[in-house]
This record gives C-alpha cells, structure tokens and sequence, in this order.
C-alpha cells in the first residue's frame, strides 16, 4: 500500500509533526531531542516541514487550534524582523 494517509490526507509523519508541537516541553533541547529520537528527523528538516504544513490546507483541517497558534506565531517573528 503505500505511505498512511488518514481521513485529512496527511501523511504519518505530518500529523506525528503536529501531535509534536501540541506538547509542551521543558527545559533547552527537550523539543529537539523529541524531534531526534521519536520522528528521526535532524531539527532544521523538522522546522522545514512544520513551515510548509502551516500552509497546507489539508493540516489546518487536522488541527486547526495547533495550525491556526503557530500561525500566528510565524506571523508575530516576521513582523518583528
């Protein structure tokens, strides 16, 4: 078959991405450890892919309360450049 796509149409790894930032981490290097060892993914890869999800329709369907918060987050750091 092929990769799991789900009701929405994302992917596995997608929705793992988004589940990730649901949660809260404490202290410096719990996010990027949890990136390393539950997804395999390098941190930089990890941002690339939550960036490019923020403007996917298909995610702000899966998780609009998650999509919509890092949204304006994205937002907030560019109007501060």
């Amino acid at each position: 078959m092929g990769e799991d796509t789900g009701e929405q149409g994302l992917g596995r790894l997608e929705r793992d991405v988004l589940a990730l930032e649901r949660r809260g981490f404490s202290g410096p290097g719990a996010k990027e450890r949890a990136i390393r060892e539950e997804l395999g993914l390098a941190p930089v890869r990890y941002f690339q892919l939550l960036n490019a999800l923020l403007d996917d329709a298909r995610a702000l369907a899966h998780d609009p309360v998650t999509v919509n918060r890092l949204r304006r987050v994205r937002e907030l750091r560019r109007s501060e450049r």
